[in-house]
């Protein structure tokens, strides 16, 4: 299994693998593509000199950051835990509230503060469980307490679309992160993608579409604008879920 990898050194670093965390890369050049290992490694140096690191996993929908996410935390085994921002979906009665019903799933949806509380407190508690929500796509409700990071956790391994904005609440978010990735897929693979994700959800083919059309596209052109702020450029294409 490969995973194509644009990654862009900081300049003022000799070691090209070892940028700066929080001096994103910019554009991405052309490099050699890198194993799931070899990610799960360079992930692993970010918790080089400190109890407990977080890496984010930025990108628009059904870019496949989850999955991602899920199989750098499988590779590590105990040492890593997954925190999607997910379960910091608004519930249905709070979207309804806010007349958001609409747009769920668009940057305003999210309790961002909520969510960053969560990595503020990951990294400072490192003793005892802490329990992470999620959302599920049968009740279309977030969830409480679904994932763990239990003290052993030294990587927490996080992964939602507008990590790396550049706007109020994710600006925090994203200085807790050790460092940033994009993941991207070409946009007839998300396309597919997501129609097939609000099929499952119980939506008919017309109406899928509709919302792709008018919530996850333009969510989607939304953080694109963040892909520069990222350390580097990834792409799910071409990874086997079933090696993980």
């Amino acid at each position: 299994m490969e995973i194509a990898d644009r990654h862009t050194p900081d300049p003022h670093t000799p070691d090209p693998h070892t940028p700066d965390p929080h001096t994103p890369a910019g554009a991405s050049l052309a490099g050699d593509p890198l194993t799931l290992s070899g990610l799960a490694s360079d992930a692993w140096s970010l918790t080089d000199g400190t109890p407990r690191a977080v890496l984010g996993l930025a990108g628009p929908p059904g870019a496949g950051k989850s999955t991602l996410a899920r199989a750098l935390v499988a590779h590590l085994g105990e040492g890593a835990a997954y925190l999607p921002l997910d379960g910091f979906h608004l519930s249905n009665a709070q979207l309804a509230r806010l007349g958001l019903t609409a747009r769920k799933g668009s940057e305003p949806s999210f309790d961002v503060w909520g969510y960053v509380d969560l990595l503020r407190r990951v990294l400072d508690e490192t003793v005892h469980d802490i329990y992470v929500p999620d959302y599920d796509r049968t009740l279309h409700e977030p969830v409480a307490g679904r994932h763990l990071v239990p003290p052993a956790a030294r990587l927490v391994v996080t992964e939602g679309n507008y990590l790396a904005c550049d706007l109020p609440g994710w600006r925090d978010a994203y200085v807790l992160m050790g460092e940033c990735w994009y993941v991207e897929a070409p946009g007839d693979v998300r396309q597919e993608r997501l129609v097939e994700r609000q099929l499952a959800g119980g939506r008919d083919e017309a109406q899928a579409r509709d919302w792709v059309a008018t919530n996850d596209d333009p969510n989607g052109q939304l953080v694109e604008k963040s892909r520069d702020r990222c350390h580097r450029t990834l792409t799910t294409i071409g990874m086997d879920p079933s090696s993980f």
